[in-house]
């Protein structure tokens, strides 16, 4: 299980939203998952299932339902999920994905929400050979950015303040880097990128008119990143010189998921985690640090068997 709280997405409190674990039991209709096997959870453990978003690959925009994996009521139960911070957790089985062998279970648990937080807007917005492709903010999200858009055969840029992580985003897979807190950042590269997905955690400071100016005509400006404090102001004229499409995107579909996680398996993608013992000690000290920015780029909690030696075996 990983930790996250206001690196990329902003929260009330610390969560736990990315879960690697065991089936240990499945309804007598369940059919996408086995007892007994390897699986993953995300930020979303049900939607209503019925409706047309949820028919066509955006069960993560349901108008119905959206239960969150931590500190949602199962509407049957009145249960609060307490995500991955609990011995056992109830998923829907649409929200319960196999993982591939191949993929390390503290490598793949932060693929399971920021992973796919980055992976779905580049691949529905054409991220792939012969694009370029900027991502904005190298944090937990923002390395899976990079991580999946070379993957994806898109020329990669990583855009940040400083150039303090350059050398991270080049060993992710950057082909260019971009400071801006640097002098006329922007004007050897404007018209140039086909797409930008901004992980920022913060926009305080932000020359929003600066960052659109790098796209091409009609090119899109995907935000996945949730600041704290509000938002650059947007005025016409930040985007009608090359009529920029803004957008938004929210997690992923499972389609999406499966295909993330063996892209990852067979590109032999990991993510950068640091490992760290589940427990009062360990949470602390991830807690303190996290606040402080000094994680690269996500926490993986680990030590199951440590903390939980004898669970009992939950009801249905």
């Amino acid at each position: 299980m990983t930790l996250h709280e206001q690196d990329d997405r902003s929260t009330d409190a610390d969560k736990d939203t990315e879960i690697v674990g065991t089936a240990i039991r499945v309804g007598p209709k369940v059919t996408l998952i086995k007892e007994g096997q390897r699986v993953g959870v995300g930020a979303q453990v049900f939607s209503c299932g019925t409706c047309k978003q949820c028919k066509n690959d955006n069960e993560t925009y349901c108008p119905n339902v959206i239960m969150d994996t931590y500190g949602s009521k199962w509407p049957d139960t009145g249960i609060v999920s307490q995500g991955g911070y609990g011995s056992h957790v109830r998923v829907h089985e649409h929200w319960v994905f196999p993982i591939p062998e191949k993929l390390a279970t503290t490598s793949v648990a932060p693929m399971l929400c920021a992973g796919i937080t980055a992976y779905s807007p580049l691949v529905r917005n054409g991220c792939g050979p012969g694009k370029k492709v900027g991502i904005v903010g190298l944090g937990g999200i923002g390395h899976f950015g990079v991580m999946f858009a070379k993957a994806l055969g898109a020329e990669t840029w990583a855009i940040s303040r400083t150039r303090a992580k350059e050398a991270d985003a080049r060993k992710l897979g950057a082909d260019g880097f971009i400071a801006t807190a640097e002098e006329g950042w922007e004007k050897p590269h404007k018209f140039s990128f086909d797409l930008i997905i901004n992980c920022a955690n913060s926009s305080k400071n932000f020359a929003l008119d600066k960052y659109l100016s790098l796209l091409d005509v009609h090119a899109k400006w995907v935000s996945v990143g949730l600041p704290e404090e509000d938002g650059p102001s947007i005025k016409a004229q930040s985007f009608i010189a090359n009529g920029v499409l803004m957008g938004a995107s929210h997690l992923g579909s499972r389609r999406e998921m499966l295909e993330m996680l063996q892209l990852a398996a067979d590109k032999g993608l990991q993510s950068w985690v640091e490992e760290v013992q589940i427990g009062e000690d360990g949470l602390r000290d991830a807690v303190t640090r996290m606040k402080k920015g000094d994680v690269r780029y996500r926490f993986t909690l680990t030590g199951y068997d440590a903390a939980f030696p004898k669970p009992p075996r939950p009801s249905l």
